[in-house]
């Protein structure tokens, strides 16, 4: 499964990636977790608002940071 994180990099970002990958080791979801900043690539998606989590292509949060609960359903639902 490839998870993208879209963001500028800001804190809540890197934490939000950071809580991704523990959560797939944790539910031993085999994830490549990637961070993107590059504008173009996040407006490609459609993102108007970060942070955002893509899982395989497709955009599955976009503006908030969800909860541990929220990612743990998105990465079940996606596996």
């Amino acid at each position: 499964m490839k998870i993208e994180i879209l963001g500028s990099g800001c804190k809540k970002c890197t934490n939000l990636a950071n809580e991704v990958t523990a959560i797939a080791s944790r539910l031993g979801v085999d994830a490549e977790v990637e961070k993107v900043t590059d504008m173009a690539i996040i407006l490609d998606y459609g993102v108007m608002s970060t942070p955002a989590i893509v899982i395989n292509g497709k955009v599955m949060t976009a503006g908030t940071v969800p909860s541990t609960t929220e990612i743990e359903q998105l990465l079940t639902q996606a596996n």
